[in-house]
């Protein structure tokens, strides 16, 4: 079994890289905002519940997947580098999967403001993602948290032996994913 981990800040593409990779390998996607989407309209991801809920939903899917018979799983992730929180959380997710045996991905994706805030509009983005469908709003998220969080890791920060960095400023989806293929041997 493989654990893809995509990660990045918002609206980088890590979930049209992840639909693109899915495409090309047997492994499923599993995107950050399938569990939002689904809380959501009882409660907001901000709140106390909102969160818990979706924490469970998504530690009880993985470990579902850990112990399945799929090849694998793709999952898409906004991990605030300076936050050990969500180190731990990274930690503990690619560790449900290596007890099984499993071997883990990482994969960073970054890319230059101006396209970000354009892909904040793509109609992709706004199928998969309700919740962001306030494009007012979620660019106001998407640039605000990049001053309260490190969003990108510094050269040499993340230390897992499968790991791999995409600036994917100028590169499609498509191209994303089949270098993120090739370089894992997916």
């Amino acid at each position: 079994m493989k654990f893809i981990l995509i990660f990045g800040p918002q609206a980088v593409g890590k979930m049209t890289v992840g639909q693109e990779l899915e495409k090309i390998t047997e492994l499923k996607l599993f995107h950050n905002h399938m569990t939002i989407e689904l809380v959501s309209p009882f409660f907001s991801y901000g709140s106390e519940a909102g969160k818990r809920l979706v924490g469970l939903f998504r530690r009880e899917i993985f470990e579902e997947v850990a112990k399945s018979d799929l090849p694998g799983l793709i999952f898409t992730f906004v991990w605030a580098l300076d936050m050990k929180a969500d180190w731990d959380y990274v930690e503990e997710v690619c560790g449900i999967f290596e007890s099984r045996g499993a071997e883990v991905f990482l994969v960073e994706l970054e890319a230059d403001l101006d396209e970000r805030l354009s892909r904040n509009l793509s109609p992709n983005r706004l199928q998969h993602k309700p919740t962001k469908r306030n494009t007012e709003w979620s660019e106001n998220e998407l640039k605000t948290s990049m001053e309260k969080y490190r969003l990108n890791s510094y050269d040499g920060e993340i230390k897992r032996e499968n790991y791999l960095r995409i600036n994917n400023t100028d590169l499609s989806a498509e191209e994303v994913a089949r270098q993120i293929k090739h370089e894992f041997g997916l």
